[in-house]
């Protein structure tokens, strides 16, 4: 039995130590706004924070997190940059069909936490491991240097 603490709770969790993060996230603690996509980290739909840090729950056992800090997509609107970035994709209406988002939001708001005002290399790099079949690239860059600029990020 390990404890881990997801989105400031502490969770009881007995599962086998290899069981991937987001199967523990969406099948144990019915956290699904985590998707997932491709099972090997390629996609960027399963992306979590781990003490601050962008990670695909897909591939990191549950077991390695250990008393590390995890924010997952239903609670990164309560932190100020989580917040401006989930304002920015509304206000410019960055979703499609929504799937990839929850991922894209959270690579995105973790750039911005380590780079208040990133350069578009910088944004590119960041977001180069989150992918959008539905090709809303263009808004995704737009979004990010909106709530870069707008909302206070860097204050």
């Amino acid at each position: 039995m390990l404890t881990l603490n997801v989105n400031g709770k502490p969770y009881n969790v007995d599962l086998p130590p290899e069981t991937p993060l987001l199967w523990v996230l969406r099948d144990q603690l019915g956290l699904t706004g985590t998707k997932f996509g491709c099972g090997l980290a390629l996609c960027g739909a399963c992306t979590v924070h781990i003490d601050g840090q962008a990670a695909r729950s897909c591939v990191t056992p549950f077991s390695a997190v250990g008393a590390r800090k995890v924010v997952t997509i239903e609670a990164i609107g309560q932190e100020k940059v989580g917040k401006a970035v989930q304002a920015a994709w509304i206000g410019l209406g960055v979703p499609q069909c929504g799937y990839c988002q929850g991922g894209q939001i959270m690579s995105a708001t973790a750039l911005l936490k380590q780079k208040p005002r990133p350069t578009d290399a910088e944004i590119d790099g960041a977001m180069a491991g989150n992918i959008c079949r539905c090709g809303t690239y263009t808004r995704i860059r737009a979004a990010i240097k909106q709530a870069a600029g707008g909302q206070g990020v860097g204050s």
